[in-house]
């Protein structure tokens, strides 16, 4: 009976195959060698159960470098958002502007004057980098910023709020991404919440009646990523000033996506802006930066100059406080607000946002003509619905134009499939037997990406 191991290769056999001597320019000798090993003790058990040896060394060696390659990429990886939803939570949110990427890249690679003042030479604040630029958007006499907005709501609360109570509306405790909902926010930060109202229901005499001698502050959420309607009453921010005045209580208004310009002319709804918060008379307004605003990651807090400097002051400031990376991308994002023009045609949420439909369409007509260029794809142009996303102006659909494309004998379930694993990815949506790719996000410079993503994933 012949030894079935007799034409197992020895391990310096397989690692002097061509596949494997290649791939010592990109993985380090011991993890091959480790790969190697547990390919053989594969076969061998194989081998053991009966199998027949069909793998030739070569084989076996290009096997195991397709491996590595898998095991070594990259996780995070770019994607070509085509579904239109602009502030697409799973795929990042806001992309910033090159000069914003530019100033995060020149930050990390090197050493900046992140807490030196470079004329005195003296040690200075690393939140003076934004403030200037916070408050010129805000209007408010100061503002800082920490890591994300779920972070702004706990400093804020705890710095103003410990051990009292917070009045809020009991239609305004909403859930945000993640299952985390602003109760339980509010109770890290030591504060005590005191609801008033019903779901659909808040009136000023239920604020007033849940006053008492332990009352710190009346917060006001504003409804980002849900709305209620039908039968609704609820109390505006300028009458929570005027009962915050009356009490002496502090007046926070979270405005959740942080719009900083008036986006109506161009068909959204009438959403607050950050500085008409201000101007409204709120103590503190909270915002994300990684929303409307367009710029990275980051929970901003702008108002009071006695509330913000209470609020830096605080223990938690330097758990929640930003990394040189996206504070200098938050410097060079307020840099272009400082003329709103620009900021529009510049700042990629917005321009997306405000893109035209006849030049979407325009835009998807000569993309269509490229793609009708590849063997087997059928495309149409349509017009489509696209949303915001990211928790902000829910409800809210943007007229749009879409591709609508298919291929032969590939499935649209299949060629959705394709597009999302391939390099690069490219995620769109599936309807009515068709893969819709959105271009109202997808970015100028990738176009060419987007194309040859599609030659790639319908060839057989």
């Amino acid at each position: 009976m012949s030894n079935p191991f007799r034409d197992l290769p020895s391990m310096t056999k397989l690692l002097d195959a061509p596949a494997l001597v290649a791939a010592r320019d990109r993985h380090p000798p011991a993890t091959i060698t480790a790969a190697a090993r547990s390919a053989l003790d594969s076969l061998r058990a194989k081998l053991s159960s009966g199998a027949a040896l069909t793998t030739s060394v070569d084989a076996l060696a290009a096997q195991i470098v397709a491996m590595l390659d898998v095991a070594t990429a990259p996780v995070l990886r770019p994607v070509i958002n085509a579904t239109g939803i602009v502030l697409h939570t799973n795929l990042g949110r806001s992309p910033i502007h090159e000069e914003a990427a530019r100033a995060a890249y020149e930050a990390a690679r090197g050493y900046l004057n992140l807490e030196m003042d470079l004329a005195s030479g003296k040690r200075a604040s690393r939140q003076g980098n934004v403030r200037a630029g916070l408050k010129a958007i805000t209007g408010a006499e100061s503002a800082t910023a920490v890591n994300n907005c779920a972070a702004a709501t706990v400093i804020a609360l705890r710095a103003i709020a410990a051990g009292k109570e917070v009045i809020v509306s009991r239609g305004q405790l909403v859930e945000i991404g993640g299952s985390f909902r602003i109760p339980e926010v509010m109770a890290v930060s030591g504060a005590t919440l005191r609801e008033v109202g019903t779901t659909n229901i808040t009136r000023v005499s239920d604020y007033e009646r849940a006053i008492t001698p332990n009352t710190a502050a009346v917060m006001r959420v504003h409804a980002s990523n849900y709305r209620v309607r039908g039968y609704t009453k609820s109390v505006d921010l300028a009458q929570l000033v005027e009962l915050g005045r009356k009490h002496n209580l502090t007046v926070i208004d979270d405005a959740g996506s942080g719009q900083a310009i008036d986006l109506t002319p161009f068909g959204l709804p009438d959403e607050p802006l950050v500085s008409a918060s201000i101007a409204t008379g709120a103590d503190l307004v909270l915002f994300s930066g990684d929303k409307l605003l367009g710029g990275p990651q980051c929970g901003i807090l702008a108002g009071k100059a006695a509330l913000i400097q209470l609020i830096e002051k605080d223990p938690l400031m330097r758990a929640f406080r930003l990394d040189k990376m996206t504070l200098a991308a938050l410097e060079a994002t307020l840099r272009l607000y400082r003329d709103p023009a620009l900021a529009l045609r510049e700042v990629p949420t917005l321009r997306m946002l405000t893109a035209p439909l006849a030049a979407l369409r325009q835009r998807c007509e000569a993309f269509a003509e490229w793609l009708r260029a590849i063997p087997g794809v059928t495309v149409g142009v349509r017009e489509d619905v696209a949303f915001v996303g990211g928790g902000s102006l829910p409800d809210v659909g943007v007229p749009t134009a879409v591709l609508a494309v298919s291929a032969e004998r590939i499935s649209e379930s299949e060629l959705a499939t394709r597009l999302r694993t391939g390099t690069p990815a490219v995620v769109g949506r599936v309807q009515d037997g068709r893969v819709l790719l959105d271009l109202r996000c997808v970015l100028e410079w990738q176009e060419e990406e987007l194309l040859e993503a599609v030659r790639l994933a319908v060839r057989e």
